[in-house]
């Protein structure tokens, strides 16, 4: 189907770069993408996955706007202080881009709920704060075959990867066998973090999005990407995948969902 006029005029610097072009732009406005956590690196990823014109984003989130969020989370207004974060998403995406379906999903995803929630994506983002989540979306991505976009960040570094272990590659688990300890990672209320890292690595994991979903480049798999933002130094780093990884054990190797 052809792209509408109000189409072409929107997404015209997607559709003149060779990588993207028409095809790759309806690839983007058929996809269907989850987001989980609208928090520091949710924001900035909805946002652009919005404005690039993904037709569909679930976004899932249990928590609620506060105060300290909004010196990172861009997504939200002061107005919105107190509001789920999840509706504060839709209106704010929304107002971007009327084309753009979203679906809130104000919940916090558990063993009992994450197949369900995630489930019929051809993508995933994972922006969580939280460990046990990370490595709960990591096996549901696995398990469905989902391909997996992660993203973290502390204090000034951050970190992208994008995880599809049936491609041969390594998941979230060969990363981070065990769950780390709370003085390993502490929250950002104790340790803080640069308003503005979250802003970088949201949008890096935006754009390896838009690679996945088109097709363009050489997405992160098998790699990581490390950003310290205090010295402005960026490395990447190859990951493999590690032997005996339970979540790998239980995936074949088959082609990509996307």
């Amino acid at each position: 189907m052809p792209l509408a006029d109000d189409d072409l005029e929107r997404y015209a610097r997607h559709i003149v770069l060779r990588e993207i072009g028409g095809p790759g732009q309806q690839a983007l406005i058929r996809a269907k993408v989850a987001v989980v956590g609208a928090g520091g690196l949710g924001s900035p990823a909805l946002l652009y996955l919005a404005a690039a014109g993904v037709g569909t984003i679930t976004v899932i989130d249990d928590d609620r706007v506060g105060l300290s969020n909004l010196q990172r989370q861009v997504l939200h207004r002061d107005g919105d202080v107190g509001r789920p974060k999840v509706a504060s998403a839709v209106d704010t995406l929304g107002a971007l881009n009327p084309s753009v379906r979203i679906e809130p999903r104000e919940l916090r995803l558990g063993p009992g709920n994450a197949r369900e929630a995630l489930e019929g994506h051809d993508l995933v983002l994972d922006g969580c704060d939280g460990s046990e989540t990370r490595r709960l979306v990591n096996e549901t991505c696995a398990a469905l075959r989902i391909p997996l976009v992660s993203g973290a960040i502390g204090r000034w570094e951050g970190q992208v990867s994008v995880f599809r272990p049936w491609l041969g590659g390594p998941c979230y688990a060969c990363l981070f066998p065990e769950a780390p300890s709370p003085d390993q990672v502490p929250a950002c209320a104790e340790a803080g973090v640069l308003g503005a890292l979250a802003g970088t690595i949201g949008s890096l994991m935006a754009s390896e999005a838009v690679k996945l979903i088109t097709g363009a480049g050489e997405p992160l798999d098998g790699r990581l990407f490390l950003w310290d933002a205090l010295d402005a130094e960026a490395r990447t780093i190859r990951v493999k995948k590690r032997p005996g990884c339970p979540v790998c054990a239980r995936v074949g190797a088959g082609e990509a969902q996307l």
